[in-house]
């Protein structure tokens, strides 16, 4: 039987979440519009959260109790806001927290990092509960917050920087569990069964005892300058060349996908700019270093630190976050209804997701980690103009309704 998306539907919901602005930290406007909308469709929400104003919403179709159940799982935050005036150039403009339509196209950054997905699955879900269609297993819907990779750290503290914590990690341990995991991200048509985990470091490079402009020696551009800011600035080249060298030798290939690891400076701290009168005793530079599922975090430290020692530059390394990779284990039923559900729509036969898809962090390792074997799949992203097709959203919207059909109509065997 063929599931009629409803099209104007679908982007009217994306447009609706999108513009709710919730970058990380700030979720429950949008969670509760979630919440509101599942009532209202009969999927019997709750809200699961850690905390009230950072909550998980999940939804439920039940099933006949006899199939395999899958679960649904997309994002509420999003990666850019109005905040970010030292990472983004002009974090006002509309791209970065709301959404709009220009012809057969959407905009926005919450359209293509989360929402536009998660659109898609709750009018998947929908048209489907529609169709009169009995599923022999349930289907969950879930909306999670704490998937962007604000972490804790230094004055940046929780509740609001908490992350994974908060979002499916929580909704999991407080029932949020199906046989099954479809993590609705933008893969262009590929799928990934693995994610990258991750490591981030403080680097904190020491410089001399404080010094009052007057008194600054001029001294050698080197990295027995008295200033920890001109010493980390000597620092990070090498960094950097480390870093290209660690992708290199610690790609990871299986059959879930592929992980390039990259690590790459985020942020870089050092004095106070509203006294700028002295040299700074400190320099800190934050790493983020991705991971596969053999990496050593404390292995990579100790070459963090052996790099220091090497350009003899005085400091220490703190390993602040560390986040784990998993392969999927058997995604047998999912992969099967999702191959059948690609080739369905395309005529060809599924393939995994780039190398980049893979090598991100995706809520498909906290699945894996917990046993719930998972899979990434969803429409292409256009990263430089946080933009989608609504022909693509649509097409996404069918395929999860597929997928939801393949899975949940499997009679569950039994060990």
């Amino acid at each position: 039987m063929s599931i009629k998306i409803n099209r104007d539907e679908l982007v009217d919901l994306a447009l609706a979440l999108c513009n709710i602005e919730s970058p990380a930290g700030q979720e429950a406007e949008v969670g509760d519009y979630v919440l509101d909308w599942m009532k209202r469709e009969g999927f019997k929400p709750r809200k699961i959260g850690m905390m009230p104003e950072r909550f998980n919403v999940l939804g439920t179709l039940p099933g006949e109790g006899d199939g395999y159940s899958l679960i649904f799982n997309s994002h509420l935050d999003t990666g850019r806001s109005k905040e970010d005036r030292w990472s983004i150039r002009a974090p006002e403009e509309g791209i970065n927290h709301g959404a709009w339509r220009e012809g057969d196209t959407l905009f926005g950054e919450g359209i293509v990092n989360d929402k536009g997905p998660m659109a898609a699955f709750l009018i998947a879900a929908k048209a489907l509960k529609a169709s009169g269609i009995r599923l022999r297993g349930d289907l969950l819907l879930s909306a999670v917050p704490g998937e962007i990779g604000y972490e804790a750290v230094d004055e940046f503290e929780a509740p609001k920087y908490l992350s994974k914590e908060v979002g499916t990690r929580y909704l999991i341990q407080h029932g949020g569990v199906a046989d099954y995991a479809l993590v609705a991200e933008c893969t262009d048509f590929g799928y990934a069964a693995i994610e990258a985990g991750k490591a981030f470091f403080k680097i904190v490079v020491h410089g001399d005892p404080q010094l009052y402009t007057p008194f600054v020696p001029n001294a050698e551009v080197d990295v027995h300058h008295p200033n920890a800011i001109i010493r980390a600035a000597l620092f990070v080249p090498r960094l950097q060349e480390w870093a290209r060298q660690y992708e290199q030798r610690f790609v990871y290939r299986c059959k879930d996908g592929v992980i390039v690891p990259k690590a790459v400076v985020g942020a870089i701290r050092g004095g106070n700019p509203y006294h700028v009168t002295r040299t700074s005793e400190l320099c800190a530079v934050y790493l983020d270093c991705r991971l596969t599922p053999v990496s050593d975090p404390l292995a990579i430290r100790r070459e963090l630190l052996d790099l220091l020692k090497a350009q003899d530059i005085p400091g220490e390394v703190e390993l602040f976050v560390y986040r784990r990779s998993y392969e999927a284990g058997d995604t047998g039923v999912l992969l099967e209804g999702l191959k059948k559900s690609h080739a369905a729509s395309f005529g060809t036969e599924l393939q995994l997701a780039a190398p980049v898809i893979s090598s991100m962090w995706r809520d498909v390792s906290i699945f894996n980690e917990m046993g719930i074997p998972s899979i990434t799949y969803g429409p292409p992203r256009n990263f430089k103009g946080q933009s989608m097709t609504v022909d693509d959203m649509v097409r996404t919207a069918e395929i999860y309704a597929n997928i939801a059909i393949e899975v949940c109509s499997t009679v569950k065997r039994t060990k």
